[in-house]
């Protein structure tokens, strides 16, 4: 794919490893106008400006969505995104302030401190401003960079995945479905029993070797000792975008539905020290065009069950295109074979 997940959505990454760092931040620039909501299911959530996109709030708009490591500290990049906005004056307009804008930038983090050995390297308003000014249109690279650097996904590397599928509509047009989620899961994103994913991603794999099936085996077991007298926090972020017209309250439904796609490819999730949280986008640049005899719930419907279908992909994406950044293996470090296409005969 060489298009934008997309149009005039931009995403970009900023991150740190080495000499203590192991963390980033991933940013997804929204064009004007664009509608959103959230849905947040995890039990141990990190977030900022949810609550202004309840369906009953007044602001409809986001100018972009700030996903990133550091825990509760890294909160702090969305204010780095909201200064390169403001610079470029994308925001919400303030009548009382002519030329005053407000960006609107919700938050999510995920669990990575001191994965890279210092507690205190973490994503700040520095990292925010770099990643939005590294945000284009073109599909990111996927895996082990921005937000996804030091995450961890049961057990193994985690990282940033993404997807996209088109709804074709009976009038010729169609209408862009595609996520971008960041996985560091408790559950995993691998079934033990076969070495492969729950869920199939973009990437063809083959079954695992024994051999590397065994290894597999033999790291998620040494990650069942307990080392720690409490569970580690983890989350699985994103968010879900399609170029149809939604309203805000249909944005919400749309990270409802997101969440189940979440639920088929990572086992077990939205646990209690899990922080899952999902962001429900529309650029609103397509309008749903009711199928012949049917209603526009029909076409919405359609979407919904591709935001599902990309998350899934995404989550899958995510843990399979990752390589190590630290200590933890990829899984394609621990299951090589699953890589290897099969030779077609002469």
């Amino acid at each position: 794919m060489t298009g934008p997940l997309v149009p005039g959505v931009r995403i970009g990454h900023h991150q740190r490893t080495g000499r203590g760092w192991r963390t980033g931040t991933t940013v997804v620039v929204l064009p004007l106008g664009t509608v959103g909501s959230v849905d947040v299911r995890g039990g141990a959530p990190g977030t900022r400006e949810t609550d202004i996109l309840d369906p009953a709030a007044t602001v409809n708009r986001v100018d972009a969505v700030c996903l990133t490591g550091g825990s509760a500290f890294g909160l702090a990049a969305a204010d780095g995104v909201m200064q390169v906005l403001e610079e470029r004056g994308q925001g919400h307009p303030l009548v009382t302030l002519p030329g005053a804008v407000v960006p609107i930038v919700p938050a999510a983090v995920i669990f990575d401190l001191g994965r890279g050995g210092a507690v205190g390297h973490r994503p700040d308003a520095a990292f925010g401003r770099a990643a939005t000014r590294a945000a284009r249109e073109t599909p990111p690279v996927q895996g082990a960079v921005g937000a996804g650097t030091g995450a961890r996904s049961g057990g193994i590397q985690g990282g940033v995945g993404h997807a996209v599928e088109l709804v074709e509509q009976d009038d010729g047009t169609s209408v862009s479905v595609a996520a971008v989620v960041v996985v560091n899961s408790i559950g995993s994103v691998i079934d033990r029993a076969t070495g492969l994913p729950w869920y199939p991603g973009d990437r063809p794999l083959r079954a695992p070797s024994a051999a590397d099936l065994r290894r597999l085996h033999r790291h998620l077991d040494a990650q069942a000792v307990p080392t720690a007298p409490s569970p580690v926090f983890n989350t699985t972020i994103g968010a879900v975008v399609t170029s149809g017209v939604l309203t805000k309250a249909e944005c919400r439904r749309l990270a409802t539905v997101g969440h189940d796609g979440m639920a088929r490819a990572i086992r077990p999730v939205h646990g209690m020290f899990d922080g899952d949280t999902l962001y429900g986008l529309a650029t609103c640049a397509d309008e749903l065009v009711a199928p012949a005899g049917r209603s526009r719930l029909t076409r919405l419907d359609q979407i919904l069950t591709a935001a599902a279908e990309c998350v899934a992909r995404a989550c899958t994406n995510a843990v399979v295109e990752a390589t190590a950044t630290g200590s933890d293996p990829a899984y394609r470090d621990l299951c090589p074979s699953a890589f290897r296409t099969r030779r077609t005969p002469a």
